[in-house]
């Protein structure tokens, strides 16, 4: 195989990956996202219609309560409270049941034909005793149930949440429902749109993952290699290109992420506001039910903000590298509990400067080989400027290890290879110290690398 081809096969593949690497996450992210969403939203929702049922019970009762006051408890007292329960509907599938504690249905508007029956051994399509297990839950104090029943409005049997409560002088379960299928409804448009979303993010990172290939191939087609050194040169560049192409792809999918999951969720914490607000009108406690669920999604949008940091911080991109190195201190002092002693120069680097990018990641690889492996109590951290130099140094107090035998190619210390390949790209230099009881890594970086980095 000729330079030339070596050369877009390295360049090439490595961008390949990175690209479906970054979109595979992405997308596995993306569904555990919406799975989560969807358990959040169906708790929320199932949470407003249990209070909501609990309204409506109370209502029954108060409807109906002159009669059980009384005292009276003979056929007549009984066959009135039945007829005003009867009457008592809400929408086209809300209404009130009653039973007593044998089985036998007194109450059911809807479904007529029931109303005389023993139901006590009914099941539904799952094999759940419904009657049996309202009881129960009537006996216990009150309580509510999942179950399936068939819906007045379709004829089909459809999930319900149930409340009941017991009238212990007259042995009546009394309660009502509410059918789930909204609920299964808008957990698939939440999907359906998430999905969406996932695969218009997929495709994106498919385009760009052709047009870069395109272009790295163009450019590979185009070289005229006539000696080892040139080639060497060559490649080096295309190696500091394909990381150039990485970090601006890190930012798309940053802003990916905070721009479009995070107002998809926004928007649907607004929606269960809106629930709540309606829910609150003359309904007590539901209004602290369906904040519970928006303090999940609250989380969640948290969470999306996490992420869309880890990838990039925003700092860094706004108030520049004296900001977003102590933000990432604040986060590794309170991720792993090691001490941090940190000296933060004012520094002369535009936030979007190669340099100041450069001394960040290495900062990141840093504290993450620290975390990782070091074992140590305690870091310290300088950034500051000697004359026309920049120097950042992060020490630990770890135990150490072999610097020359970690950054051979075999050892696997990618790591240090690529901070010492990212520093001296920009004209800078890297120097590792390391003992048993200690490490210091130190990098400098000319304060002109900035037009260097941007040059190149």
């Amino acid at each position: 195989m000729r330079l030339k081809h070596k050369v877009i096969v390295l360049a090439v593949l490595p961008l390949i990956a990175a690209v479906l690497a970054i979109a595979i996450l992405v997308a596995m992210q993306a569904r555990d996202l919406v799975q989560a969403q969807e358990q959040v939203l169906k708790d929320a929702m199932l949470a407003a219609k249990r209070a909501e049922l609990q309204h409506y019970v109370q209502l029954a009762q108060t409807s109906i309560d002159h009669l059980y006051s009384s005292g009276r408890d003979d056929d007549a007292t009984k066959a009135e409270a039945a007829r005003i329960l009867s009457e008592m509907n809400y929408g086209d599938d809300g209404y009130f049941f009653a039973y007593d504690l044998s089985g036998l249905n007194v109450v059911h508007p809807r479904q007529s034909e029931l109303v005389g029956r023993n139901l006590w051994e009914r099941r539904d399509s799952e094999g759940l005793p419904v009657i049996q297990r309202l009881v129960e839950l009537a006996a216990a104090g009150g309580g509510f149930l999942e179950y399936r029943w068939n819906k007045p409005s379709t004829g089909r049997e459809t999930a319900k949440l149930g409340y009941v409560v017991q009238l212990e002088r007259w042995r009546w379960v009394l309660g009502t429902g509410i059918y789930l299928d909204d609920v299964e409804a808008t957990r698939g448009m939440l999907r359906g749109r998430m999905s969406e979303a996932i695969g218009a993010t997929v495709t994106g990172f498919t385009i760009v993952a052709i047009v870069a290939s395109v272009i790295v191939f163009a450019g590979g087609m185009a070289l005229n290699i006539s000696a080892h050194q040139l080639a060497d040169r060559q490649l080096k560049a295309l190696a500091q290109r394909i990381v150039t192409s990485h970090e601006e792809e890190r930012t798309r999918v940053a802003r990916d992420l905070h721009d479009g999951l995070s107002q998809l969720l926004a928007s649907i914490k607004f929606h269960l506001e809106l629930a709540q607000q309606r829910v609150a009108d003359g309904r007590r406690d539901s209004a602290e039910q369906i904040a519970k669920g928006l303090a999940g999604l609250g989380t969640a949008i948290s969470e999306v903000r996490r992420i869309s940091h880890n990838l990039r911080s925003s700092l860094l991109d706004n108030l520049g590298l004296p900001a977003a190195l102590r933000q990432l201190l604040d986060e590794f002092q309170l991720r792993t509990g090691i001490a941090v002693d940190a000296r933060i120069d004012a520094v002369d680097l535009p936030a979007d400067d190669a340099g100041a990018t450069t001394l960040y990641r290495i900062a990141q690889e840093a504290l993450t080989n620290v975390e990782r492996h070091a074992g140590a109590s305690r870091v310290q951290v300088v950034l500051e400027v000697a004359g026309r130099t920049i120097r950042l140094a992060i020490a630990d107090d770890g135990r150490g290890f072999d610097p020359a035998g970690i950054e051979r190619p075999a050892s696997g210390g990618i790591g240090l290879r690529n901070m010492r390949e990212r520093i001296e790209h920009l004209g800078g230099q890297l120097a590792i110290a390391s003992a048993p009881g200690g490490t210091e890594i130190s990098a400098t970086l000319p304060c002109a690398a900035s037009a260097k980095g941007a040059a190149a």
